[in-house]
């Protein structure tokens, strides 16, 4: 199999896969290529009427790289990362391989997928008109290869619940004016959405910290914790922690960073950042650089932005004891050997951001049985997939004595391919 150099994100999915397969001796070239090869990727022309008038013709992208163990799973992105749409291609090859990987680490029966359109709404100040448009023109562009037995997506960066109600409606309108939930999760919960969907991948961040922090006798209360990014994911982790006593001492937002010796409040940094428009200049606060808020001295730190953060620099510098990974991949590959050899604990990304796929998961569930659970039946679902997922890589991680990101990875490929195993070729 061909290996990509560089910050390619599937390059570094690839050799995820591969060094799973080392570990395991898959030597079979083909079974390889199978496991890390995307079993399609749909690339769509979205032209939508904008408000002045003119047409624009916009890229979209949705990814399905396994279902061996059940329908393809994962968001839709509305996003212009550097690179372009040629990055972004690779980007959502990328984070499909890593939803298979997700389900597949916390069992469940579900595979990976991936997709999104070439925009940033946010950063052109696109009307809501225009995101309605664009939406239901990539729904229809893409709704012969989705569907509930098929293909489920759900939100992700700068896509929300509205968007996916207006994807799960033009998909009902096409398939016989019906409606059909189940095509769709993260909806809202009068559309058929879940209890706890919007702190489900910030919660079961802080259920892995918690097991993460039992295994290396850190007690949470009192613990300092460094927040990278103040999104969803971090917010609420941040808040759940606060609960087990923690304290957060430092954030960031696409503006800069800070540090709060002292600690902050989660809520009254929220308030502070809807007042201001970012974490920066929070009373009490020194702005330091992304580098530094990383390598912070801390017990707890949660890389909760975009991809390839901690780099093999940052990660000689790193002075935490626990790394939780709610973002995709933030750690580049030449990170891990470094980091693993300072004894600090990390729950990958595949695991430690799992909380949103396992509600994703629950949500489809629900819809497809029609009867619907609690905020506390949801969480206990999702807690008992999560913490049992830590375990058996932990088990697998000293088994091999690997570090957790290879065990999570030997773990996942270990299950799909029992499940291609038992499915086999066809035709």
């Amino acid at each position: 199999m061909r290996r990509l150099a560089g910050s390619d994100p599937f390059a570094n999915a690839t050799k995820q896969v591969n060094d799973a397969c080392d570990i395991m001796g898959i030597d079979d070239a083909g079974m390889r290529d199978y496991l890390a090869t995307p079993n399609r990727l749909v690339r769509v022309k979205i032209p939508v009427k904008m408000d002045d008038g003119g047409i624009r013709v916009f890229t979209g992208f949705r990814c399905q790289h396994n279902n061996d163990r059940g329908p393809y799973k994962g968001g839709i992105r509305y996003f212009d990362p550097e690179g372009g749409e040629a990055y972004m291609e690779r980007e959502v090859m990328a984070l499909s391989s890593w939803m298979t990987w997700k389900c597949a680490v916390v069992d469940i029966p579900m595979g990976g997928g991936k997709g999104g359109i070439y925009v940033n709404p946010k950063k052109e100040k696109l009307s809501e008109g225009e995101v309605e448009r664009i939406t239901r023109r990539f729904a229809f562009a893409i709704s012969e290869v989705i569907g509930p037995e098929k293909d489920v997506p759900a939100p992700d960066v700068y896509t929300t619940g509205r968007e996916m109600e207006q994807i799960m409606d033009v998909y009902g309108k096409m398939n016989g004016n019906r409606q059909i939930p189940g095509v769709i999760t993260g909806k809202p919960l009068v559309a058929g959405g879940s209890q706890a969907r919007n702190v489900a991948t910030g919660l079961g961040t802080v259920y892995c910290v918690r097991e993460a922090a039992r295994t290396m006798k850190v007690k949470l209360r009192g613990a300092k914790v460094v927040l990278q990014g103040f999104g969803n994911a971090s917010i609420f982790a941040g808040e759940y922690l606060e609960e087990e006593g923690a304290r957060i001492v430092g954030a960031s937002d696409s503006k800069g960073s800070v540090l709060v010796p002292r600690g902050f409040k989660v809520d009254r940094m929220i308030a502070h950042k809807q007042k201001t428009g970012s974490v920066v200049g929070y009373p009490g606060s020194r702005k330091v650089s992304a580098e530094e808020l990383l390598t912070e001295k801390c017990d707890v730190l949660i890389p909760g932005a975009l991809e390839n953060q901690i780099t093999a620099g940052v990660a000689e510098k790193l002075r935490c004891r626990i790394i939780a990974e709610a973002a995709n991949g933030p750690t580049l590959p030449e990170a891990d050997p470094i980091i693993h050899g300072k004894k600090i604990l990390v729950v990958p990304d595949i695991l430690a951001n799992s909380g949103g796929v396992c509600v994703s998961y629950l949500e489809w569930v629900q819809n497809n049985i029609g009867y619907y659970w609690t905020f506390k039946e949801v969480a206990e679902k999702m807690e008992a997939k999560i913490t049992k997922g830590f375990h058996d890589t932990l088990a697998i991680s000293k088994k091999h004595k690997v570090d957790m990101r290879r065990a999570a990875m030997v773990l996942a490929v270990g299950r799909v391919v029992d499940a291609f195993k038992h499915k086999g070729i066809w035709p």
